[in-house]
């Protein structure tokens, strides 16, 4: 059980969200950063090539007339299952010995708000998070909207986040 200080209050809340749980406390150079730069332009050509920022595959997996996102996303999901099993299963740690804990997160009714906005916001602008960089490096650059909207979308969370159901 948590005896009630700061440091264990602070870290029971944290817990309960998918944020700073895992933060590192190692400090780095900044070209250390260069290679999350290296695989985000290699993720982002896969997300082009397999035409995840198509909004014509969006549309189609959206009217149900298309097995293609499906498909991705399950794949994306399966793989995030089998890796988080890993994890917990073999006790792996980060690259530099620090320990990965996985919170186990309690079911809210917020979470089914949550997803109903997400997904009304990705039918309606034919993106997601992922790969709104993609879709603004491949020319789309009316997606800056989408990419401004959601920092927006973002800003208000964090500003309100207390006041809505968790």
């Amino acid at each position: 059980m948590l005896q009630n200080t700061d440091a264990n209050t602070d870290l029971a809340v944290r817990s309960l969200d998918a944020i700073c749980v895992n933060e590192s406390r190692l400090e780095h150079k900044w070209y250390h950063n260069l290679k999350y730069l290296v695989v985000g332009i290699f993720f982002g050509i896969v997300f082009v090539k397999a035409e995840v920022i198509s909004w014509y595959r969006i549309q189609e997996m959206f009217r149900l007339q298309s097995f293609h996102m499906y498909g991705i996303i399950g794949s994306a999901v399966i793989t995030g299952m089998i890796s988080v099993w890993l994890i917990k299963k073999f006790n792996v740690k980060t690259i530099y010995g620090e320990l990965i804990r996985i919170s186990p997160k309690a079911f809210n009714k917020g979470q089914i708000y949550g997803g109903l906005m997400f997904g009304l916001g990705w039918a309606m602008t034919g993106a997601c998070p992922g790969p709104l960089f993609a879709q603004i490096g491949t020319g789309a650059t009316v997606v800056g909207v989408t990419l401004l909207s959601a920092i927006a979308g973002t800003w208000v969370y964090g500003r309100i986040r207390e006041k809505l159901p968790h």
